[in-house]
């Protein structure tokens, strides 16, 4: 079992920045992939950024040159630094993790993110 807690959520002016945090707990021999999604209220959940195990990143068109997505191997940690926020960045900002041997994806509960104008 893999438990994902988000942390690092709250109100921001556009413009502002955030730094959010994926700490993942737990047996597992390895995590492959994290990743980072959002879903804005009315919307479908859509991905932010992923990061493999030796941190290959792939971004949204949305957020490529504000965001930037990065993991601590031995904490077992995913990061998403959050810049040039925008109104349209508010959602809900959940992790993911794919583990070696296990077909299950875990999911974290998810963080608020508000970008006011």
């Amino acid at each position: 079992q893999v438990q994902l807690v988000e942390s690092g959520g709250g109100v921001v002016q556009a413009g502002g920045s955030l730094r959010l945090s994926c700490a993942a707990t737990g047996t597992f021999s390895r995590i492959n992939v994290m990743g980072w999604y959002r879903q804005a209220p009315g919307k479908q959940r859509e991905l932010v950024a992923t990061v493999t195990s030796d941190g290959s990143t792939i971004y949204a068109d949305s957020v490529k040159g504000r965001f930037t997505a990065s993991r601590d191997n031995v904490k077992n940690t995913l990061y998403l630094q959050m810049n040039s926020l925008k109104p349209e960045d508010t959602a809900v900002y959940s992790c993911n993790a794919k583990v070696s041997f296990v077909t299950r994806i875990y999911w974290g509960q998810g963080t608020q993110v508000t970008v006011s104008s």
